[in-house]
């Protein structure tokens, strides 16, 4: 499972307790540290100077 993988079901509309239901091996704290990472990588893209 990739941080791709989690950021794909979340946008597809499934909520985090159904991928949490279908991927017995994730834990919130993994969802959440999917999201936290594509906004840490969003901040590092904008900051980029032009």
């Amino acid at each position: 499972m990739t941080v791709y993988d989690v950021l794909a079901y979340l946008s597809s509309g499934m909520t985090i307790e159904e991928i949490l239901s279908d991927f017995p091996d994730l834990v919130r704290g993994d969802v959440l540290a999917c999201l936290a990472f594509a906004a840490d990588r969003e901040r590092h893209i904008l900051a980029v100077p032009a």
